[in-house]
């Protein structure tokens, strides 16, 4: 028994020969730091931080900590830094490409603590928020300011996840992706030291752009297609979302719809009321113009709730299609005159795998998801998902895209990184790396 210990004992921390406090003594120190109450060794909370929504497997965190303020993760970074200790952010764990995992054990940081809204300047236009904050906790708040935060992923991120990879959403064609939205950044440097992305007087903390206003009008719109074809649209104030007939129907059984089983083309149109009656008209011509089976559309916020939320749940509809199974996404970017060739490839090639998976993206900007089920513990059908994914990667990246519109590179997009920006843009990613972080314990393991 005692032997059993002593192993278990070294098992956490892998890198504890470097630690010159031992383990004991560095869990300690992180106590001492944010209290004890809010530091956990249990293999319950480790193994919840060690992954995110996606089917990557590997070993989780050896320590996770909640601050309660900006001071305190500087505190703990410097803590990390000096006895050489990995560092690994936690949002929501909503992510899908494995970034939240402790590929080299360490600490994590847990930022859902940090969820307060520290300012709004409505007549700039711009709020102040924590890390923690998630988009719908913000834009509830916001509500009866007038104003709206715009980017929207699906998932109710945290603003510091959306914003470590980019996040894109249905309204990216209008508004903007978060490289649009946020202002100013304040950044906590491996060392502990704290940096202002845009200067320190005017934008305190981490300042996100809203846009909106009190008077504009919303409406949703939606229009089945008869074929994967007609997805090019003229440059209306509209925000497009699409669903294919697998999404279509798994939305139907898990929100209890009644939408026609068929490509579907999601619009919401934004603007005064003069301007929105002008917009549906030109988008319903255009719609039946290229085959559209019909045209409808919802006014009321209720009904617009309830089609958008099919739309948000879409991750959990498919999952719900076969219980059990793990849903595995990933996300291209192409030129927008690309779009329909390679959406048509891409439902070609679903159906030759033999796979379950269903497309659905925020196409307007060239960008869409493929979204497969697979039992993670069926070796032949993982290696089928994961050959599927890299060969979307790759015809997106012939047709002069990306590899990843909004997921991030993370675990599972590595190689395809180096196809796409080359070994020069590699080793350019490496140095910038090795500048911020010399001892490679930001979150290491990813990306590069």
């Amino acid at each position: 028994m005692a032997r059993l210990l002593r192993a278990a004992t070294w098992g956490l921390f892998p890198w504890r020969g470097y630690c010159s406090r031992g383990t004991k003594g560095f869990v300690e120190a992180l106590k001492a730091v944010v209290g004890t109450p809010y530091v956990s060794t249990a293999a319950a909370v480790r193994a919840q931080h060690g992954q995110d929504e996606s089917v990557h497997r590997c070993q989780p965190p050896d320590a996770v900590v909640w601050p309660q303020n900006v001071d305190q993760v500087s505190q703990v970074a410097a803590l990390c830094y000096s006895q050489g200790v990995p560092i690994i952010p936690f949002g929501t764990g909503t992510g899908i490409e494995g970034g939240v995992c402790a590929v080299q054990g360490g600490v994590c940081i847990n930022l859902t603590h940090m969820d307060r809204i520290l300012e709004l300047n409505a007549k700039d236009f711009s709020v102040v928020v924590e890390p923690g904050v998630t988009r719908k906790t913000l834009n509830a708040y916001l509500r009866d300011s007038g104003l709206w935060f715009p980017v929207d992923p699906g998932a109710d991120a945290s603003l510091c996840g959306m914003a470590a990879t980019g996040a894109s959403g249905t309204n990216a064609v209008r508004y903007g992706t978060m490289k649009d939205n946020v202002l100013n950044l304040e950044v906590v440097l491996p060392d502990g030291r704290l940096l202002h992305t845009a200067g320190r007087g005017f934008w305190p903390e981490v300042p996100h752009h809203v846009v909106g206003g009190s008077s504009w009008a919303l409406r949703g719109h939606w229009c089945p297609l008869p074929a994967l074809v007609s997805l090019t649209w003229p440059a209306l104030s509209l925000v497009p979302e699409f669903l294919d007939d697998v999404m279509m129907d798994a939305c139907n059984r898990h929100g209890k719809l009644n939408c026609s089983v068929a490509p579907t083309l999601f619009l919401e149109f934004h603007g005064s009321g003069q301007a929105l009656a002008e917009q549906v008209q030109q988008a319903e011509e255009i719609a039946l113009h290229n085959g559209a089976s019909h045209f409808s559309w919802a006014k009321e916020a209720e009904a617009r709730s309830q089609l958008w939320a099919a739309r948000h749940n879409a991750w959990y509809a498919m999952l719900a299609l076969r219980p059990g199974s793990k849903g595995y996404s990933t996300d291209v970017c192409v030129p927008i005159s690309r779009l329909p060739e390679i959406v048509v490839q891409t439902k070609e090639d679903l159906k030759a795998s033999g796979l379950t998976g269903a497309i659905v993206g925020h196409v307007g900007d060239g960008n869409f998801h493929c979204i497969l089920l697979v039992d993670p513990d069926d070796a032949e059908e993982l290696r089928r998902v994961k050959a599927f994914a890299e060969q979307l990667g790759r015809r997106a990246l012939a047709l002069h895209g990306t590899c990843t519109g909004e997921h991030g590179i993370g675990l599972g997009k590595r190689q395809l990184l180096q196809e796409e920006v080359g070994a020069v843009g590699i080793e350019t990613m490496r140095q910038l790396k090795a500048t911020l972080d010399p001892r490679g314990l930001m979150n290491p393991g990813k990306v590069l």
